[in-house]
């Protein structure tokens, strides 16, 4: 079939088309080059598009893939990527990044609860204790994974 239409496309003078010449030029790179000069062509690219574009393209580009990917993505893809997100940050971190993250998160939220006006004392932990002591729970889980290890 794709055989059948290129031929259509060509001219009298059996030129090829744009569409051969693009597939023949893309597979001959393929095999004339390797992963570096792909990485080296991405990185370009991805530094022309930064200096073209602007927060908003940024954003629209984000939000479409993010509709695309829900879309396409049940729970369980989003439960993996978490899971495997959350071991590639524990490897890469140490005790002192879940102290700092979990007291910004803490600060954040008791900000945003005082910003609320919602100073009621009902006896609970303030949100910054609670991000305060969850923070160094899982600075202490991971510590005794390494102990373990």
């Amino acid at each position: 079939m794709a055989n059948k239409q290129n031929n259509r496309n060509r001219n009298n003078d059996e030129k090829m088309t744009v569409e051969e010449a693009g597939r023949k030029g893309g597979e001959a790179t393929s095999r004339n080059h390797d992963r570096e000069f792909y990485e080296e062509i991405g990185r370009k690219g991805g530094e022309a598009t930064s200096e073209n574009h602007d927060r908003d393209f940024y954003e629209e580009i984000g939000r479409k893939g993010g509709e695309a990917t829900s879309e396409n993505h049940d729970r369980d893809f989003y439960e993996e990527i978490g899971r495997k997100g959350g071991e590639a940050t524990s490897e890469n971190h140490d005790r002192d990044f879940y102290e700092e993250i979990g007291s910004k998160g803490g600060e954040a939220r008791s900000n945003q609860r005082d910003n609320d006006n919602n100073d009621n004392d009902d006896g609970k932990m303030s949100r910054e204790e609670a991000g305060r002591k969850g923070g160094e729970a899982r600075s202490k889980q991971r510590n005794n994974k390494d102990d373990n290890d």
